[in-house]
C-alpha cells in the first residue's frame, strides 16, 4: 500500500510547500496555490464524511499525491478496497474500478467523482458477448481482465490483472482458455506462456487446438497509440534510456521495449534500477507521478497520451463528490455475488 502523509494534511501552506518541492516541474506554479487549497478542503471533508480516497496511478499528480489515501494500480486498489474501514469510498479512477470496490464492499457507499469516467477497453465486451463465447466453446474456462464491468465479471470463471495473467492462466491447468477482452494483453501473455491466440471468427472454421487462447478484439485506446517507431525514436535520441511498456501495448511494442509489466511493476523497476533515464509507454500521468516520488530519476517527457476518461477525475469533482455524496456506484446483488467469486479467486492466487 502506498500512502503519503501530505494527503492527511488540512494545512494549505504545508500542502503548497510539499507541492512546490515535489510537483513544481510537473504542475505550473501559478496553479499550485489553488490546487493546495482544494486539497486541504478535500482532506478536511473526507474526515467529516468518514471517507477514504483511492487513487489510481493514472490520476493527475496533485490529486494522486495530495488527497489519495491509498494509491496504486488496479490490483493494489482492489486489495485495499477490501480492507476499507470507512463508511464512504471515493474512487479516483474509472467506473469498472469503482464497481470492483463496491463488489468487495457492499455495505459501503462508493462514489466516483465523474460520470464520464468510462473505459474503451471495458466497453468493448458485454455480458451477452461472454455468454455467446461460452456457448460457442462449452466447458472452456473464461479469464476476464480486471478492466471489465461487473456484468462481464459475473459471467467469468476468474479475473486477472496484467501482472497476474500468466499465473492465473497457469493455475487453470487447461489447454484452452477464453481470455477477454484485451487483444494485446492476450497476445503478450500468450507469447510469455507459449500459447497461440485465435479469435471466435477463426474458430468457426476449426476447433481450437492445444495451448490456445481464444481472444477478443478489445483494446485500450491509449496503449494502442504506442508504436515501434516510438521505441526507435527514443533509442536514437536517448541511447542510455530504459524503455518500459505496459502489456496493453501492441505485442511488437512490448517486445521492442526493455521491460514489459503492470503499472506497479514499472514503479518497482524504476525504483530498483540505476538507469539514468526512463521512458514509460503507458498513460503519461503515471510518469509524472513516478517522477514526483523519484526526483533522482529522469523521466523522458515525450509521452502525450492521456486517458480521456481518467482525465475527467479532477480535484474539483472529487471535492464535489464529498460535498454532495454524489455519483454513487451500485451493482445489482445477483451480479455482485457472481462477480465477487471471480475476483475472490483472483485475489486468492495473488496474495
Amino acid at each position: 500500500m502506498k500512502t503519503n502523509p501530505i494527503s492527511q494534511s488540512t494545512d494549505v501552506r504545508a500542502i503548497e510547500a510539499w507541492m512546490m518541492q515535489h510537483l513544481r516541474h510537473l504542475v505550473p506554479e501559478i496553479e499550485i496555490r489553488a490546487k493546495a487549497e482544494l486539497a486541504a478542503q478535500i482532506n478536511r471533508l473526507k474526515t467529516e464524511r468518514d471517507a477514504v480516497i483511492l487513487g489510481h496511478n493514472y490520476m493527475e499528480p496533485a490529486l494522486y499525491h495530495a488527497v489519495a489515501d491509498i494509491r496504486g494500480d488496479s490490483l493494489e486498489l482492489c486489495r485495499e478496497a477490501q480492507k476499507a474501514d470507512r463508511s464512504v469510498i471515493v474512487f479516483c479512477g474509472v467506473e469498472f474500478m469503482a464497481e470492483t470496490a463496491k463488489i468487495l464492499n457492499p455495505t459501503r457507499k462508493v462514489l466516483i467523482p465523474s460520470t464520464k469516467a468510462g473505459c474503451s477497453l471495458a466497453e468493448s465486451i458485454t455480458a451477452d458477448d461472454v455468454r455467446r463465447l461460452k456457448a460457442q466453446f462449452p466447458g472452456v474456462p473464461v479469464v476476464a481482465y480486471i478492466n471489465t464491468y461487473a456484468a462481464v465479471k459475473a459471467e467469468t470463471d476468474i479475473c486477472c490483472t496484467s501482472s497476474s495473467a500468466a499465473k492465473i492462466v497457469a493455475s487453470l491447468d487447461t489447454d484452452t482458455v477464453i481470455f477477454i477482452p484485451d487483444e494485446y494483453l492476450a497476445r503478450n501473455v500468450a507469447r510469455e506462456t507459449g500459447k497461440t491466440v485465435i479469435f471466435p471468427e477463426q474458430a468457426a472454421a476449426a476447433c481450437p487446438g492445444a495451448n490456445t487462447f481464444i481472444g477478443w478484439h478489445g483494446k485500450c485506446e491509449v496503449h494502442d497509440l504506442f508504436t515501434v517507431q516510438d521505441v526507435e525514436n527514443v533509442r536514437r535520441q536517448f541511447p542510455q534510456a530504459v524503455i518500459l511498456a505496459h502489456p496493453e501495448c501492441p505485442p511488437a511494442v512490448a517486445a521492442a521495449a526493455d521491460f514489459s509489466g503492470s503499472t506497479s511493476a514499472m514503479v518497482r523497476f524504476v525504483q530498483e534500477h540505476p538507469a539514468p533515464q526512463y521512458f514509460l509507454m503507458t498513460e503519461c500521468s503515471m510518469a509524472d507521478n513516478i517522477a514526483a516520488e523519484n526526483p533522482n530519476k529522469e523521466m523522458i517527457r515525450l509521452c502525450s497520451h492521456r486517458c480521456p476518461y481518467m482525465a475527467t477525475i479532477t480535484l474539483e469533482d472529487t471535492l464535489a463528490a464529498l460535498e454532495h455524496l454524489r455519483y454513487e456506484v451500485t451493482v445489482p446483488e445477483d451480479i455482485r455475488l457472481r462477480a465477487k467469486k471471480s475476483i475472490d479467486r483472483m485475489l486468492a492466487l495473488t496474495t
